[in-house]
């Protein structure tokens, strides 16, 4: 990952890679990186997440089509 610094705005750039890193989810994977997470855990987390993320999907689809 790069970032550029323009015009000796450090603060500019950090926030830009700052913005990158949360795109990528580093920051979410380093939190759940910091303790064990039980298999069972894990995989009830990740079923949740996935639930929530075909949730959205419909919604917006829903929405795009005209229904709300």
């Amino acid at each position: 990952m790069q970032v550029s610094v323009r015009d000796n705005n450090v603060e500019q750039a950090l926030r830009a890679l700052k913005k990158k890193l949360q795109r990528e989810g580093v920051f979410r994977e380093m939190k759940l990186k910091q303790h064990f997470e039980k298999p069972s855990v894990k995989r009830a987390r990740e079923q949740a997440e996935a639930v929530r993320r075909a949730r959205k999907l419909a919604r917006k689809k829903l929405q795009r089509e005209g229904g709300l």
